[in-house]
């Protein structure tokens, strides 16, 4: 990336946990405009567990309970549920759906990246096409969309090539994260116990995706502003992008950006240093499976310092593991379990919690509770529940 001679921002670690902290609203700040605004202001809630969706976006927004979140989805469809970041499930803001398809359309993928390592380039573009017209006019589940799809295709879409978790699944499906990433389709609501895939124009009036260079740019901005300080080999790891793509997009910006010094390592920033800095002091949260936050937020050895790197990572990765953070920063894990509308919630703090720190983690017990829509009861102590794989 290109070299600059800017004057270096100068930045401690807590200023930088403060920064994110209060950019991501877990602060004492809250979005004027609810869940949709809370989701762009982290760049989309993580939804491989939907629960960890709902409580993310009920976190940072004061009285939103899991249901006000169900009712911007499937109702308001200020939100909506479609493939983001590194391939997966992710609630974005639907007025922004145009800029992701823009920018995760031309993340160069290697030949052997599904779908091409199962359909030629000729297969994707029939697949997508039937994918297209298949959910043009209603929501059909994955079984229905086959259907369509081999109809419109030929028996070739329907060999059992993909690998699965028990199994093999239909080798048109190869292509279902590439349709989304190109605005062919998006999730609709569940039928019962079924996933179901409609079309982003039912969701979304109008909707046309952006110019590809201008929506990774700002997809780029957005990310610089929510998790930032960072280096282009760390957004490239959130977006699920090339290194050598994600360097030359940083280039294309590159008037914009403001080299820091984050405790003597090198990262970029969009903006200056704000004239009074937030506190580093932000208090103590409980931080779902897959919260970006945690997912997005680098270096490392930094979020998760000490035994939070044993017992909160999986091979570097992040979000396996509800947290505790505290100012920013991992310093336990939990669990909850719950039996109707009990919660048992199991909290392991790393080191003692002062007074102070105990009173916010029952007030954090009290607000999961309201969200989740049930009754909490907390138990301080070892949390022996498995990572979420």
């Amino acid at each position: 990336m290109t070299d600059r001679t800017t004057d270096e921002l100068r930045m401690s670690w807590a200023e930088a946990c403060a920064r994110r902290v209060s950019r991501h609203f877990l602060a004492e700040t809250a979005p004027a405009g609810g869940v949709a605004e809370a989701a762009s202001a982290m760049c989309g809630a993580h939804a491989q567990v939907m629960s960890g969706a709902e409580m993310s976006l009920g976190l940072r927004v004061p009285g939103t309970t899991r249901t006000d979140v169900q009712s911007a989805l499937w109702k308001d469809r200020s939100l909506v549920k479609s493939y983001g970041p590194r391939g997966t499930v992710h609630l974005l803001a639907a007025e922004e759906l145009p800029m992701w398809v823009g920018a995760l359309s031309c993340i160069p993928k290697p030949p052997s990246a599904l779908p091409h390592a199962l359909l030629s380039d000729h297969q994707v573009e029939e697949v997508l096409e039937a994918i297209e017209s298949a959910v043009e006019d209603g929501e059909l589940t994955v079984e229905e969309l086959g259907d369509e799809v081999v109809g419109r295709t030929g028996p070739w879409a329907a060999d059992l090539a993909l690998p699965a978790f028990s199994g093999a699944w239909p080798r048109w499906r190869a292509a279902l994260q590439t349709a989304a990433n190109r605005g062919v389709l998006c999730f609709g609501p569940n039928r019962g116990r079924k996933v179901t895939y409609t079309s982003p124009r039912q969701w979304v009036p109008g909707f046309r995706p952006m110019d590809s260079a201008a929506a990774s740019a700002e997809v780029l901005r957005r990310y610089l502003y929510a998790y930032g300080p960072a280096t282009s080999q760390q957004f490239a790891q959130w977006l699920g992008a090339p290194k050598r793509w994600s360097a030359d997009l940083f280039d294309t910006i590159t008037d914009e950006l403001i080299p820091v010094g984050l405790d003597g390592a090198s990262a970029w920033t969009t903006e200056p240093a704000a004239p009074t800095a937030p506190s580093p002091r932000s208090g103590l949260r409980l931080l779902p499976y897959f919260d970006p936050y945690v997912i997005g937020c680098h270096p490392r050895d930094a979020v998760f310092p000490g035994p939070a790197a044993g017992r909160a990572l999986s091979g570097g990765q992040a979000g396996n593991v509800p947290v505790v953070l505290i100012d920013g920063v991992v310093a336990g894990v939990w669990h909850q379990r719950r039996s109707g509308r009990r919660l048992d919630i199991r909290v392991e703090p790393f080191a003692p919690l002062s007074a102070t720190r105990r009173s916010e983690l029952s007030t954090q017990v009290d607000r999961i509770g309201e969200i989740m829509e049930g009754t909490p009861t907390l138990t301080v102590g070892v949390v022996d529940a498995g990572k979420h794989l």
